[in-house]
């Protein structure tokens, strides 16, 4: 994950209110999910092959920061590690920003759907990627 809230990372360009609500919205998803890393919102993210043919993609249901966020919990909670390294952002030059009061109800909203989807589990490791590749095999 690429980290904005840890030495060395930071952002440039922000507005204290902007800044604000991306600090609370990563507290909030820590918080609810039991989750340890700082930037859990942030769009900047690499995966291996392995993490991503493991996921059941097809499940995934957020959109938005949401999507950021279920992501991460689920390389989590398929028991890969996730590592934060700091970056630094720095304010889009053109174009404007999609967050609107929608987007931050269904990022309140969703953080609780992971966490129910999830079983209640709030473990690393505690389903295992085989596991998970067995039972979507079933259903297939």
């Amino acid at each position: 994950l690429g980290c904005r809230y840890m030495p060395g990372g930071g952002i440039e360009g922000w507005g204290m209110h902007r800044l604000l609500i991306s600090r609370g919205g990563n507290l909030y998803a820590r918080m609810v999910l039991g989750l340890p890393w700082r930037d859990l919102t942030g769009g900047f993210k690499c995966f291996r092959r392995t993490v991503l043919e493991t996921m059941p993609l097809d499940e995934v249901r957020s959109n938005g920061y949401s999507f950021q966020v279920e992501m991460t919990h689920l390389s989590w909670q398929l028991g890969f590690k996730v590592a934060e390294i700091p970056i630094v952002f720095d304010e889009r030059r053109s174009g404007h920003s999609k967050m609107n009061a929608a987007i931050v109800r269904e990022a309140l909203w969703m953080v609780w759907k992971i966490w129910l989807n999830a079983g209640l589990r709030r473990s690393a490791g505690s389903a295992h990627p085989k596991s998970i590749l067995s039972q979507r095999e079933e259903r297939a």
